[in-house]
């Protein structure tokens, strides 16, 4: 037998704790706009490095905080053209989704959807290359995080609106686990840049200690 989903769209909330459409539409144009600034400087930086092979991007500060060593790696370019542009187009949609959200504008279930679908897949692209700049390339670009943490809070905040405004159906037996996850939103998002900051701090931990 199918699972019974909760009420949908336009009905009671799912939580007691919603997520303030004004600090979403906030985060998605703030937050779109930092992202599209790095990722746009990162295009940049990637296609002088393109034309001069001995160009020294401004992201590389030391051996570990290095935006050439992460540049020069096929990772930087898995569909065949730089990442960043991919950021630039996506951050683009953000910002301009966040800046109807703040005008009053109410958007189509379709578009909500879609969003939630591209802020997903982002994220996951991101936890991949996280973890080849951690254990693979064994460097870190500072633009890169930046739009690291900005993804890590658009997704968080993202699925727990969905969630509760019923964008995004679920099953009667995972109310409970959906509820926690709009509540503990901020937990969520704090415990992802925990974990990544740690990961961080093991993997170059030689080299931090060092430097004291």
């Amino acid at each position: 037998m199918a699972a019974t989903e909760i009420r949908g769209p336009g009905t009671e909330g799912l939580s007691a704790l919603p997520v303030s459409q004004r600090a979403r539409a906030w985060l998605l144009s703030v937050g779109g706009l930092v992202g599209f600034v790095a990722a746009f400087v990162l295009t940049v930086e990637r296609f002088k490095l393109a034309e001069n092979p001995s160009y020294v991007p401004s992201c590389s500060i030391n051996p570990v905080l290095s935006c050439g060593s992460v540049m020069a790696t096929p990772q930087a370019a898995l569909f065949g053209f730089p990442n960043p542009l991919i950021g630039i187009a996506a951050f683009a949609v953000s910002t301009t989704l966040g800046v109807l959200l703040l005008a009053g504008v109410r958007l189509p279930r379709s578009v909500e959807l879609g969003h939630l679908v591209g802020i997903t897949l982002g994220t996951v692209f991101i936890g991949w290359l996280i973890t080849q700049s951690l254990y693979e390339i064994g460097a870190l670009c500072p633009y890169c995080m930046v739009v690291w943490a900005v993804m890590i809070a658009t997704f968080w905040t993202a699925l727990a609106d969905a969630l509760d405004r019923r964008v995004l159906p679920v099953p009667e037996t995972l109310a409970p686990v959906a509820r926690a996850v709009v509540e503990f939103r901020v937990l969520l998002t704090v415990l992802s840049y925990v974990a990544v900051v740690a990961m961080i701090g093991v993997r170059f931990w030689s080299y931090w200690s060092g430097l004291l």
